[in-house]
């Protein structure tokens, strides 16, 4: 059995039902396969998201590794499930490193506007700003080495993926693309994209091949033209709710356009530049499907809200009932008389334990319910196109990198997988 499937199995990953969804790819195209299962991911996430939970935070750093480890061997381009080797002590002392160097820098920083704040204009609200919009470009630095870390640990085919240094050039601009997106209302937003996707992606590597970025900025702005009409929508919407409150009925049909908007726009911009990424003449052909990720979107929402209501309802009417035979609402009901005969350490402790339990669950479910299908889809909408061409590809050295997600998880930007 290959070292693949043998790895995907002792993490509960088994081969779904093949349901290709590329239908129209060009000639030589390898599709992706996504394998796995909601069962084995449950049970994963269930018992990481414990652990971190006893360990008060410690253990994320081994439940993110091994989360992506699950998610890299289940897909599989040309059949080659992708390998995740991070290293979780890797992680926590990265993380420790960018604590001290953030401490010390926004510390010295703050110390320094304080008092030129007080000094100039008798007050600290300068200093608040302008140490806020200070930490900005930080995000964006701590994005990019964030992804570069994730790039030089994962490998296809035995092959190292790699980013070469660059995060303050991203830093900065994506400070100037967010800053001219702002002032133009969202219109510049497809060209943020592009510009911000075409830095990183022509400075990653795949082995000896450098991945490149083609086409243009432009060709993402018929992609934008559900979000520019759900703001519209929505902003006419808003203008009329504060004349006159009876309009609120209009944002019933302004917002879930405005939400659709978000996602077409960062589904088919996804699928337009994939199309247009190359690396040593291998290419990607994309078919991602706006509506699908919408309804995956929709349907795991409501799915992770009811279930998570299920225990929710019951204990927090439970408490309310109680309160109330405490100040002799609900007369001499036995049941409520013998709670009441409980410690109340007894009932704090079942309180700290329904509030820590609500974010196990919701970490485990959105990831059941969103992260998996999201990912399976894009996967299985996605095919290697002349993959002939990647035996001409060698290998790359190891990027050694010491900090490794440190920035990314002390500013925690989002860079989950």
């Amino acid at each position: 059995m290959p070292n693949g499937q043998e790895n995907a199995q002792a993490q509960g990953v088994w081969p779904l039902a093949d349901s290709p969804a590329i239908t129209d790819s060009p000639d030589k195209a390898e599709p992706i396969r996504f394998v796995g299962n909601r069962k084995g991911l449950f049970w994963l996430a269930f018992k990481t998201g414990l652990w971190t939970i006893l360990t008060l935070g410690l253990y994320r750093f081994w439940m993110k590794t091994r989360m992506r480890r699950w998610y890299w061997s289940a897909i599989r381009p040309a059949g080659h499930p992708f390998e995740y080797v991070g290293n979780p002590w890797e992680k926590l002392l990265g993380f420790l490193i960018a604590v001290v160097i953030l401490a010390f820098y926004i510390g010295i920083v703050n110390l320094i506007l304080m008092f030129v704040s007080f000094s100039l204009l008798s007050n600290n609200f300068a200093a608040y700003a302008v140490s806020f919009i200070g930490v900005i470009p930080l995000w964006f630095y701590a994005r990019y080495r964030a992804r570069r870390y994730v790039l030089a640990r994962t490998r296809w085919r035995g092959v190292r993926f790699g980013l070469e240094p660059g995060a303050w050039g991203y830093a900065f601009r994506a400070l100037g693309h967010w800053t001219l997106t702002v002032l133009t209302a969202g219109l510049m937003w497809p060209r943020m994209t592009f510009w911000l996707e075409k830095y990183v992606t022509d400075r990653t590597f795949y082995g000896s091949a450098r991945m490149n970025q083609g086409g243009d900025w432009k060709m993402l702005m018929p992609a934008i033209t559900h979000a520019v009409i759900g703001v519209v929508f929505t902003g006419g919407a808003a203008l009329s709710i504060m004349q006159n409150p009876a309009m609120a009925w209009m944002l019933v049909g302004s917002m879930p356009w405005l939400l659709y908007g978000l996602v077409h726009y960062s589904v088919e911009s996804r699928r337009l530049l994939a199309n247009e990424k190359t690396a040593g003449g291998v290419g990607l052909w994309s078919q991602a499907r706006p509506r699908r990720i919408a309804r995956i979107y929709g349907f795991g929402y409501v799915a992770v809200f009811f279930m998570l209501m299920i225990p929710l309802v019951p204990v927090s009417v439970l408490i309310v009932l109680l309160e109330a035979q405490e100040v002799g609402l609900r007369g001499d009901n036995p049941f409520f008389v013998w709670l009441g005969t409980l410690p109340r350490t007894l009932l704090t402790i079942v309180g700290v334990l329904l509030y820590f339990s609500v974010f196990l669950f919701w970490n485990v479910l959105t990831q059941v319910f969103l992260t998996m299908p999201i990912l399976r889809h894009y996967a299985q909408t996605l095919a290697v196109t002349d993959a002939d061409k990647l035996y001409d590809i060698s290998q790359r050295a190891r990027d050694e990198f010491a900090e490794a997600e440190g920035f990314a998880e002390a500013l925690d930007v989002g860079a989950a997988l």
